[in-house]
């Protein structure tokens, strides 16, 4: 009988092994507002780095919308999906993100990470936040600036902030530093949602606002097309921060290119994939700043651009 069975045995099927997949990176991306340009360039940038998107990188992506209020419930949503990395865009998706973790390691695009107590340094960050600035603080000067050149006589000047963003109050002192360096008087316009907006620019125009300067903000970065809308009704030369407002009918931008910035989160993602640690990995700043001038907008408003800034004009909308 042991022979018997022992022959036997020799025929059974072995029991099939079970093969160990590889897990799939999860890749969790939370926005305040909806860069589709930013976006697509973070999915590039992936796909350049041979990452196929459902395949070898699953990405989570979420954004508010401009409601800044969504955020924390999103951020949430994500965290218990237990994602590898967190990806988050803006000053209000970011604090959200290093409020609600310390352990996922966290890509952020946009902020001040120092001036928010986000990194120990630019160098050496030496938390689990890592990533990207957009200098936003530094530039403020420069477009104001900018705005003093093309309107003649520029006097008061009003600005378009937003008392949920808290990045907001810094952003507000820095324009306050910059405007009483240039002699120009400045007049809070506070938006909270799109339902603030036509009495913002309605006060703008009570108040003799001659100009426009609109903070860096997921919110009026949605309602873009609202904005810049308004402020040609109201026949307000408006500076914005990002490319994509000159693209609407805007009047001008200055700032770093969005896609770009976005599109260089991508490597840090993949660093912290293959085991880098946030807090060793270097904050990267912007060295290009773009001024777009929509020539357009300018003629009806009746401005005539100095050549001085047409020369310097990285790109003319006609």
């Amino acid at each position: 009988m042991i022979t018997l069975l022992g022959g036997a045995a020799v025929g059974w099927p072995l029991a099939a092994t079970p093969q160990t997949q590889p897990k799939i990176p999860r890749v969790g991306v939370v926005q305040a507002a909806t860069p589709a340009r930013g976006l697509e360039a973070f999915r590039q940038g992936l796909r350049e780095l041979g990452y196929a998107e459902g395949q070898t990188i699953i990405l989570e992506l979420r954004s508010a919308e401009g409601r800044l209020e969504r955020i924390p419930e999103l951020v949430a949503e994500l965290v218990s999906l237990k994602v590898d990395v967190l990806v988050a865009g803006g000053t209000p998706a970011i604090l959200a993100v290093s409020n609600a973790t310390q352990t996922i390691p966290i890509v952020m695009v946009g902020v001040n990470p120092v001036g928010l107590r986000l990194a120990a340094s630019l160098s050496h960050p030496g938390g689990n936040v890592t990533g990207l600035s957009y200098l936003s603080e530094e530039i403020i000067a420069k477009r104001l600036q900018l705005l003093k050149e093309l309107v003649t006589g520029l006097a008061r000047v009003g600005v378009l902030k937003n008392p949920m963003d808290p990045g907001h109050p810094i952003l507000w002192k820095e324009t306050e530093v910059a405007a009483q360096r240039l002699g120009v008087a400045l007049e809070a316009l506070e938006v909270g949602g799109p339902e603030d907006f036509e009495a913002a620019f309605a006060t703008a125009k009570q108040r003799n606002a001659q100009a426009l300067l609109a903070l860096d903000d997921p919110l009026t970065h949605n309602y873009r097309l609202r904005v810049t809308a308004l402020a040609a009704s109201s026949r307000l030369p408006a500076m914005y921060g990002v490319r994509e407002f000159p693209d609407v009918g805007g009047l001008m931008s200055y700032g770093a290119d969005v896609a770009l910035v976005f599109g260089r989160a991508a490597p840090f993602v993949d660093k912290i994939l293959k085991g880098a640690k946030p807090a060793d990995l270097p904050v990267e700043q912007p060295t290009k700043f773009e001024l777009v001038i929509n020539v357009k907008v300018a003629k009806a408003l009746g401005l005539t651009i100095p050549p001085s800034l047409l020369a310097r004009a990285d790109e003319l909308i006609e």
